[in-house]
């Protein structure tokens, strides 16, 4: 869990980039930005950069593709800010030169950089230093209202920031350096552009902890489901709903996973069983994010995941039957006389 309500600016400074295959330029400011004697921008600064991360629980790394942290040029720039080998106004300008060289997709927006030092940040119960790098990109016009003899007198403000979104931003704590750092990630990339603030210019990747492994889980199941036991059994949609709500059920009701009992309880099929441990390897290489055979279950990833399991059965455009469980009080067939499918429900009470 991340706070930032006792956190505080320490130093910021602010440049702008432009997009290099645009052949726009970027524009390094000479000097940080003074906030000491302001009581007023400071809070709304902390509004804009922080509030965004209040609802994230995906806790990233930095890393690099062939295995070699150091060649990460966030990395690299930023363990040298942590260890006082690189001044912060220097620090910023170097993160800001990184972020227009990899700005080579034609859909990326030119806009300001912020980079911000921290104290006091608290992510899982501890308080820690840490950098902020924001961007904005999408800019608004807003209107003035002000008094003006005896009337009101309306004015406007072109290319201005709503402090309430974020377009993107990044927090890298200074806490478990020699792994990649804790990286929290916000992007509200356009999905027509590239994805390029988390590929590109940081290069991260999930960090493999129990709210990971829980969603993971519960994501590689679901799609198991749905996809591949057609392959080697003849399920309809009401066996496919009934399995999602076993596996729903269990990370509900269980507070630490155990795969040996999971394949017992929920699959219930050594074949399937077989089948989906084949299926989750495919995940685990693919994503380099291995499952443990044990963890503890996180309520909070499974209660993101619930709303994507799909326990509705879509009758035409007239009925939707919801289930919750009890697969055996419900039956198929079909309806020679009427030509269509039809369900049979049993029940003991009707509210």
């Amino acid at each position: 869990m991340f706070f930032h309500q006792d956190a505080t600016f320490d130093q910021l400074s602010i440049h702008r980039v432009g997009n290099k295959s645009q052949e726009e330029f970027y524009i390094l400011s000479e000097q940080p930005v003074p906030l000491e004697n302001d009581d007023v921008l400071p809070p709304l600064l902390m509004q804009y950069f922080m509030s965004p991360f209040a609802k994230v629980n995906e806790v990233y790394r930095l890393f690099h593709p062939n295995g070699e942290l150091a060649l990460n040029e966030i990395y690299h720039f930023t363990k040298q800010f942590f260890n006082e080998q690189l001044a912060f106004h220097e620090y910023s300008q170097q993160i800001a030169k990184h972020l227009y060289e990899v700005c080579m997709h034609p859909k990326i927006k030119p806009g300001e950089v912020y980079v911000v030092s921290l104290k006091n940040v608290q992510i899982e119960g501890e308080n820690y230093d840490a950098v902020g790098i924001f961007k904005s990109e999408n800019k608004e016009t807003y209107l003035k209202v002000y008094p003006n003899q005896g009337g009101f007198q309306l004015d406007y403000e072109e290319e201005a920031i709503n402090i309430n979104k974020l377009d993107k931003g990044v927090i890298i704590v200074n806490v478990e350096e020699e792994e990649g750092y804790k990286v929290l990630v916000v992007d509200q990339t356009n999905k027509t552009e590239a994805v390029y603030w988390k590929d590109d210019f940081l290069k991260i990747k999930i960090r493999n902890d129990d709210f990971n492994q829980t969603g993971n889980y519960l994501k590689v199941y679901k799609n198991f489901v749905n996809e591949k036991l057609d392959d080697m059994f003849e399920l309809e949609k009401a066996d496919k709903i009934d399995l999602l709500n076993k596996s729903l059920n269990y990370f509900k009701e269980k507070e630490t996973f155990d795969q040996e009992e999971f394949e017992e309880e929920v699959i219930g099929n050594p074949i399937a069983a077989t089948m989906f441990n084949d299926f989750r390897s495919g995940f685990e290489d693919e994503f380099d994010s291995p499952f443990q055979s044990s963890f503890d279950i996180a309520d909070k990833a499974v209660k993101k995941m619930e709303a994507s399991y799909k326990t509705v059965l879509k009758l035409d455009k007239n009925f939707h039957v919801y289930l919750h469980g009890k697969r055996e009080y419900i039956e198929k067939g079909f309806d020679e006389e009427k030509g269509m499918n039809y369900y049979k429900l049993y029940f003991e009470n009707e509210s």
